[in-house]
């Protein structure tokens, strides 16, 4: 029974990230965070999978180690799109 309580709670994280990244948002910092919440909702998945079959943690090591790395990417691009634009609308900005 906890084991389902578990999925359950997994399978409403991933939704809700997932609901929030595509609904229209104005601002990249929400955009992130949204990401970050998905990322969260993956690594919670993947340590009850793992401590399910009764498997090594190493692999959970790994993907925070790229979960960093990602948190500092959508950072730096956060930064320098404030620097350059002065604020993070996306309407402020054309990609073009």
């Amino acid at each position: 029974m906890m084991i389902m309580n578990m999925w359950v709670i997994f399978i409403l994280m991933f939704f809700v990230g997932n609901l929030i990244f595509i609904s229209k948002n104005k601002h990249l910092l929400i955009i992130l965070l949204s990401l970050e919440f998905i990322v969260l909702s993956i690594f919670f998945f993947l340590l009850v999978f793992l401590m399910f079959i009764d498997y090594d943690m190493h692999m959970l090591m790994i993907f925070l180690v790229f979960s960093v790395c990602e948190g500092s990417l959508g950072l730096s691009i956060l930064v320098s799109m404030i620097r350059t634009h002065g604020n993070d609308y996306f309407q402020s900005f054309n990609l073009l």
